[in-house]
């Protein structure tokens, strides 16, 4: 008799627990994994039924560690925690399992008491606690505090002091709302036992991923409705869910599974990444959604953006036909960004994924496009920082007396002609300059559109171009060979007309200009999964400010955040929400962002912000602070200050100290260990242990030159400046453990009082 296969899928608690298994033990789990899912019957692992329940089974993994499984149907088991063998047969009252009522997904609940329980409740498999629909006790959002304490018994009649006792932490909520937001109801009692925020986190560890969201966010203060609208929404089922359904139940994006051998081998190679798995049921439900047209995924630091758009990618891929092609792009703004894309797109699913994507940044592309047309050919390509000194030049060397001041045209020219890719002095008349603060009158523009078009020249009769006229001509090219196939059939329009990507996937969405949307917009077909963007405007470190609907992007109804970061504390977390309070953002399409229900689940040391009297005092600092923490030198340690003769100096001082110090350039550090240096422009796209931000003085951050557009040009001082607190909201989201900030002189007006100690240290 053949034996019949079976499917065995990893949950992602029981991921958690192999990879705290030695390596041996791990390559023993992946044994029995594959052993499992070719023959379940196998004598050698002891596949049987435990305590009588319908679907808790257990299987040998070796001599001493057993396999729990949760049966789902048929030949389809669940793997959902590995344990001692005397654990799983000694214990089993432990362990429930359920499908929750809000995500439809299953979850395998760990009861063991936590540290400060009071009775120690436990709830046995299969069973649910019974949950009022409504009643008197049903507390409102925001509704009066609900006592569940009572008080001790008086001894032989003489006076008993009771000991004081901390209220409930969740005594303000009912069982009814909890539920509601998602949170698993077998560990209701012990949750009604919490009093200690060190408790909380205990059960947090082992409690489902929505129970400890949505706990640890009530006990930081976020309001009932604010947790249901950012939180439990965002996952709830979209259909009914039936509670005994559990073969549904394992295919929905609340169950979060890993179904294949790949895994655990990544896991011997000691190369596991969980992200290249697991994916929140939010994210993995923005990856593998159908779009009638362009969507954009925003959320803050560490959310998941860039791991949804890589999976995004890799789902796209699994759905092309057989072929050789590249017929998804995957972008972003700069190279070493494009860089590390390949390398985590490989990671994820391997060469022969990747084969089918094109990876390049958006310049790159640019300039692809216009080679191709032979287009610049001979052409040096300036960087676009140097386009106002640019015009200063060009004024001077022709002698042009109009009264313009150099910056203004080189961003009118940059942001509005070129970045509109506007190709005529009507289309410049009736062109909206949002953003550009000063109104032009009719006879402005024709006076601005004439200057440009001779600077234009001057800059072709010395053989150089700027990136964003690269950017300007390739939109134009792809615009034209979108319009001349617009409406053949694709087997007429011959390959040098079809557009050339079927999907097009966006990372860094916020920092590209209105030309890259426009060359992006034709290079691929106006349908269902088309354009897929990932960014957040939070941290827009370049001038770029586009609304994509008036670009033919339309994400209007298909945008969605992300809130929960897994790269940072809750400590590090809140400090830079508040240096970020009191700024407005953009969406992208003309309405306002914020980062309501951004959170995180880790916890760590509360960040240091202090000041000195003088630079040279804060470099004292600086290398006292590195001591505190042992002068790590390798590689886990940065250092971002706000311009490149500051981060000299620092290094400098760590050198004389013979600290290594590490330039972060502008693709990378340039070596992996040491100390890392960089301007905060180099912290975008990576991430340290712990990071000190140097140098957050008044008149640095922000820089003291953008105060001259404050009376001038209020709406560019404020774009100036809002960029300035993003770069500083970057760089602090860059540390996973710990933060230190320090200044010289007045401090930044970016730290505001709540994080701003009084005294200066001597």
């Amino acid at each position: 008799m053949i034996a019949k296969a079976a499917t065995l899928r990893m949950l992602d608690r029981a991921d958690k627990e192999v990879m705290k298994l030695s390596r041996a033990e791990i390559g023993a789990v992946y044994e029995f994994m594959h052993k499992f899912r070719h023959n379940p019957n196998n004598p050698g692992l002891r596949l049987k039924q435990l305590g009588g329940s319908s679907r808790l089974w257990s299987a040998r993994i070796n001599q001493d560690h057993r396999a729990l499984l949760l049966h789902i149907v048929d030949q389809d088991y669940l793997l959902v925690a590995v344990r001692h063998r005397r654990d799983v047969y000694e214990n089993l009252d432990r362990y429930s399992y359920r499908i929750n009522r809000v995500t439809g997904g299953i979850e395998v609940i760990d009861l063991e008491p936590v540290g400060d329980s009071i009775v120690g409740r436990v709830v046995s498999a299969d069973s649910s606690v019974a949950v009022p629909e409504s009643g008197p006790d049903v507390v409102e959002p925001g509704g009066p505090a609900v006592s569940t304490g009572s008080g001790g018994p008086a001894a032989d009649g003489l006076p008993v002091v009771p000991a004081p006792t901390a209220a409930p932490l969740f005594e303000r909520f009912t069982d009814a709302q909890l539920v509601e937001l998602g949170v698993a109801e077998p560990l209701l009692p012990q949750i009604r036992d919490l009093t200690s925020e060190t408790g909380l986190l205990e059960l947090s560890e082992r409690a489902p991923q929505l129970t400890a969201d949505v706990l640890l966010s009530l006990h930081d203060g976020k309001p009932y409705d604010e947790v249901l609208t950012h939180i439990t929404e965002p996952v709830r089922a979209g259909e009914a869910v039936d509670p005994d359904d559990y073969r549904t139940a394992v295919e929905r994006p609340a169950t979060q599974v890993s179904s294949d051998d790949e895994a655990l081998q990544a896991m011997l190679a000691e190369s596991f990444d969980r992200w290249q798995i697991f994916l929140h049921p939010t994210q993995r439900r923005l990856v593998e959604k159908s779009y009638r047209g362009p969507t954009r995924v925003g959320g803050g630091p560490g959310t998941g953006k860039t791991i949804v758009a890589l999976h995004r990618v890799a789902h796209l891929v699994r759905r092309l036909p057989p072929g050789v092609d590249k017929p998804i792009l995957l972008t972003t703004f700069n190279r070493n960004l494009a860089a590390d894309l390949r390398t985590r797109l490989i990671a994820l699913g391997g060469q022969e994924l990747v084969s089918r994507v094109d990876i390049v940044n958006i310049d790159r592309l640019a300039s692809r496009v216009v080679a191709e047309a032979k287009a610049g050919a001979g052409k040096r390509i300036v960087d676009d920082n140097k386009v106002p000194e640019l015009w200063q030049n060009f004024l001077l060397e022709t002698e042009e007396d109009s009264g313009w001041d150099p910056e203004f045209l080189a961003a009118e020219w940059t942001q509005v002609i070129l970045g509109q890719v506007l190709g005529s002095r009507a289309e410049y008349f009736s062109a909206r300059r949002p953003g550009r603060g000063r109104t032009l009158s009719r006879a402005e523009r024709d006076q601005v559109w004439q200057l440009t078009e001779r600077f234009t020249k001057w800059l072709d009769d010395q053989g150089k171009w700027t990136w964003r006229q690269v950017a300007e001509r390739a939109a134009r090219l792809e615009m034209d060979r979108a319009a001349r196939s617009e409406g053949l059939p694709p087997e007429d329009s011959g390959g040098f007309l079809r557009h050339r990507y079927r999907h097009i996937v966006v990372d860094e969405a916020q920092d590209l200009s209105a030309a890259h949307w426009k060359m992006l917009r034709a290079m691929v077909a106006s349908g269902p999964d088309d354009l897929f963007l990932a960014g957040d405007t939070h941290q827009r470190i370049y001038d770029n400010h586009v609304t994509l609907g008036s670009l033919g992007v339309n994400i209007r109804g298909r945008s969605a955040r992300l809130t929960l970061s897994y790269r940072t504390t809750r400590q590090i977390l809140a400090a830079a929400l508040e240096i970020m309070s009191g700024e407005t953002y953009d969406d992208l399409d003309g309405g306002a962002e914020n980062l309501a229900g951004y959170r995180s689940l880790l916890r760590g040391g509360v960040p240091t912000f202090r000041g000195a009297g003088s630079w040279h005092q804060e470099r004292e600092l600086v290398v006292g602070q590195l001591a505190a923490w042992g002068t790590p030198v390798d590689g886990s340690v940065a250092i971002a200050v706000p311009t490149r003769e500051l981060a000299g100096e620092v290094a400098a001082r760590l050198e004389a100290d013979g600290i290594p110090a590490v330039e972060i350039g502008p693709d990378g550090p340039k070596r992996p260990d040491g100390v890392h240096i960089g301007t905060m422009h180099r912290f975008k796209g990576l991430e340290y242990q712990r990071i000190i931000i140097a140098g957050v003085s008044d008149g640095l951050v922000p820089r003291q030159m953008i105060s001259r557009y404050r009376d001038t040009d209020p709406k560019r001082y404020q774009r100036e400046r809002q960029r300035d607190r993003s770069l500083l909201f970057v760089a602090a989201t860059r540390a996973r453990d710990e933060l230190a900030v320090f200044w010289h002189g007045k401090p930044s007006p970016f730290l505001t009082s709540r994080l701003v100690q009084p005294r200066p240290v001597e």
